[in-house]
């Protein structure tokens, strides 16, 4: 399966919710891949905590290979190179969880057929070896997404391959905005999709929408607030899911909220079931979060077009 993370904006939590997505389905058995896909900002080797010789990738990264430099990207087993206490032993029955890092301060760069061959050439590889391959675009009308959509349109070369689509927002009425433009706008995903070849019903069933750092109002995190500062969120609630609905990404097609959570907030990193159970710092509606996405990932009764 094909999964590709897309947002409008940065800062939406695309980068650090997708790698612990990766991280789920790992533990579940399933070997998995990562593409930082993130040209203009590649982090994801500080999201799966590794070593700083790993963040140091230069020249021979995913820029370097789809501009033709090299013949091989590099790959790093996030296994055996985290520097995460809790990921340091693989557990028993998880799959591989492998990483293709981005050249550090590669930046966006214009695609075109070569580029496009080496993209389709590098997954239908990892296709042999992996169940999952999460690709990490860069926000907003990349030059990775329209890459990806032409990779997958009809003799792109992808085109046979199961796919999703994940839209991550924060929920603020700008994100909310922001992301049904990202996918139905004049220039979004389904639009530009279109003229390359996609089938829009298809397209559009594909799609699916990620809330991050979403305030529960029942936990106990909000139990400090007055009267009033409540009843005021739990109002701009209510206008943001009447927002998303008149928007098209309203709860039906929401496949997780992820609430607001301390430790995705400050270190943007995996959140172990450790973090949860034995040291208490992240919180456990986190992680159902997390576990719900990824089920519902491989649920097709999610999928199909609405």
């Amino acid at each position: 399966m094909l999964v590709f993370a897309a947002s409008d904006k940065g800062g939406t939590g695309r980068s650090v919710t997708s790698a612990n997505l990766a991280y789920r389905s790992a533990l579940a058995g399933d070997d998995v891949c990562f593409l930082d896909f993130d040209f203009g900002s590649p982090t994801a080797t500080a999201v799966f905590d590794l070593p700083v010789g790993d963040l140091d990738v230069r020249e021979t990264g995913l820029h370097s290979y789809l501009r033709g430099a090299i013949g091989t990207p590099h790959r790093v087993d996030v296994w055996t190179r985290t520097e995460h206490s809790d990921l340091r032993d693989r557990p028993s029955g998880s799959g591989r969880l492998v990483l293709f890092p981005g050249d550090r301060s590669g930046g966006e760069f214009v695609t075109g057929d070569d580029q496009l061959h080496r993209c389709v050439d590098l997954v239908l590889r990892l296709k042999r070896e992996f169940d999952m391959i999460v690709v990490d675009l860069s926000a907003g009308r990349s030059y990775a997404m329209d890459l990806v959509l032409a990779a997958t349109a009809p003799r792109g070369g992808l085109d046979r391959l199961k796919r999703r689509w994940l839209v991550f927002h924060r929920w603020t009425h700008q994100h909310v905005r922001a992301a049904a433009e990202l996918t139905f706008g004049e220039r979004g995903i389904l639009r530009a999709g279109e003229l390359l070849g996609h089938r829009p019903e298809e397209l559009d069933g594909s799609i699916r929408f990620v809330r991050a750092a979403v305030a529960d109002l029942d936990s106990p995190l909000w139990a400090q607030v007055t009267p009033a500062q409540y009843a005021w969120l739990r109002q701009c609630d209510q206008r943001l899911e009447q927002l998303a609905a008149v928007l098209g990404i309203g709860e039906s097609r929401v496949l997780a909220s992820i609430p607001l959570e301390p430790v995705l907030q400050w270190q943007e990193r995996l959140i172990t079931d450790e973090d949860v159970f034995d040291r208490r710092i992240a919180d456990h509606g986190t992680l159902d979060s997390l576990d719900g996405l990824t089920r519902r990932l491989y649920d097709d009764s999610h999928w199909g077009e609405l």
